[in-house]
């Protein structure tokens, strides 16, 4: 049953969302670059939001997860008008939840930068808080969107979302132009064009959904809430582990992130460029991660447990093949890369520094510890998932980064180095928990 996922399907599914994650990645560059005319404080304040952002937003974007899941499983299982109840399940609880997190992140919106990066400079302070501002939101639209997006991937039609990517990147970029060089608004000017891009986003993929473009999914009477705890339950045993992990990495993300205002605004702009031109290497592996979720969820939800070690073996040899010679080619070409943002002759020492090193860490494991476990949460394993990568963010990542930094004395790359080494132990659990076929146990409907 599940053969339907031959080397020509697997292709139209994947390659839509390879230009999906170079299309966000750029986005994301774009208002890098351009907010780097503004000067180095804006670089920095945007850094500091946006890694706040991605903390407080992983709550409807790990449901959004547990949604593809669910619809994965009753898609494969043929069930599609359970499939269509579990989307429309979805769409409510990221609705709610986003309306939440907006409110909160828009009143204490500086409390919370001072608690997480404690006291930065003053200009950078006042930039952060405006930017924050305005793209909390967005926090609605882009939880609508990711939903709709996830159960558009869950049905394999990757397309719609690549298309929408394009025109929102378009529209994205040509907003920035606009209000940071015509208009000079600098850091609001670049939020203000995330704010609208999304709400775009947001509009027309539920649009979409509605006219029957994500068939066999229906969203009949959307409008009309009713609440369906079994489905709603099985989502939350996805998402929730799911979002605890995230909330827990980007926890021990941040905290490292500390170390970097400790040796100056040198060392913090070169980390940010550092990780915005690296962004490129992962892109390949966060598409086909994103890709084992639709397979091998719909081969689990067809009882087809050797299809989905087969597909998933063939995903991961793609996957590192291609990590690797995007890793390669960051290694080479860095200097010109890191060159486009105008960085002082520090900042450029640090971001290729910083860059080499993860050069090195993605070949070696990336694949293994942020691609292969989405293949654990599709077979409903998310909770070995979370508690992996909960216990190497903390016993690894952050405990090494403070001993490398500081007890041995290698500064800001300490950082980096300690990375690398999270990567190569969840990846390593990871891999033997696959091979051993534990996830083969798990349930996620009914």
């Amino acid at each position: 049953m599940m053969e339907r996922w031959n080397g020509k399907a697997l292709f139209r599914l994947i390659w839509p969302l390879v230009i999906e994650q170079v299309l966000a990645v750029t986005m994301g560059m774009a208002d890098t670059v351009m907010i780097s005319s503004v000067g180095e404080y804006a670089i920095s304040a945007v850094n500091i939001v946006d890694n706040i952002n991605n903390l407080l937003i992983i709550a409807f974007a790990a449901l959004a997860t547990g949604g593809a899941v669910v619809v994965s499983q009753y898609i494969g299982r043929r069930d599609h008008r359970n499939a269509g109840e579990a989307a429309k399940q979805l769409l409510y609880a990221v609705s709610i939840i986003s309306l939440v997190i907006c409110v909160f992140a828009f009143f204490f919106r500086r409390p919370i930068i001072r608690l997480i990066y404690g006291n930065v400079d003053a200009g950078v302070m006042e930039a952060a808080s405006l930017y924050m501002m305005i793209t909390c939101l967005s926090y609605p639209f882009l939880a609508i969107y990711n939903a709709d997006a996830a159960l558009f991937r869950a049905v394999g039609n990757s397309g719609v979302t690549m298309k929408i990517a394009l025109l929102v990147n378009v529209l994205n970029i040509g907003g920035n132009a606009f209000l940071i060089f015509v208009l000079r608004w600098g850091v609001m000017g670049a939020g203000l064009s995330t704010l609208i891009s999304r709400m775009l986003a947001a509009v027309i993929t539920l649009v979409l959904l509605r006219r029957g473009h994500g068939r066999p999914i229906r969203l009949a009477r959307l409008s009309t809430f009713r609440f369906i705890r079994p489905m709603f339950r099985s989502i939350l045993n996805v998402g929730i582990p799911s979002g605890l992990e995230s909330s827990m990495f980007m926890v021990g993300r941040l905290l490292t992130q500390r170390i970097f205002p400790m040796f100056g605004l040198a060392a913090m702009a070169g980390n940010t460029v550092a990780g915005v031109v690296n962004s490129f290497s992962f892109m390949p592996g966060s598409a086909c991660g994103m890709a084992l979720l639709t397979i091998v969820g719909q081969c689990v939800g067809a009882g087809d447990y050797g299809a989905a070690k087969k597909h998933c073996a063939r995903v991961m040899k793609i996957t590192y093949a291609i990590t690797a010679a995007l890793s390669f080619l960051t290694w080479i070409f860095r200097g010109p890369l890191i060159g486009i943002f105008n960085l002082s002759p520090e900042a450029y020492k640090f971001g290729s520094v910083f860059l080499e090193l993860h050069c090195i860490s993605m070949i070696l494991a990336w694949p293994m510890s942020f691609a292969l476990p989405n293949a654990l949460r599709a077979a409903g394993d998310s909770r070995y998932v979370m508690w992996v990568a909960t216990i190497s963010m903390w016993t690894v990542r952050v405990s090494m980064a403070y001993i490398f930094t500081f007890a041995l004395g290698l500064g800001p790359l300490g950082v980096w180095l300690a990375m690398g080494c999270d990567f190569i132990s969840r990846g390593g659990f990871y891999l033997g928990r696959w091979l051993r076929g534990r996830w083969q146990e798990m349930h996620v409907i009914e």
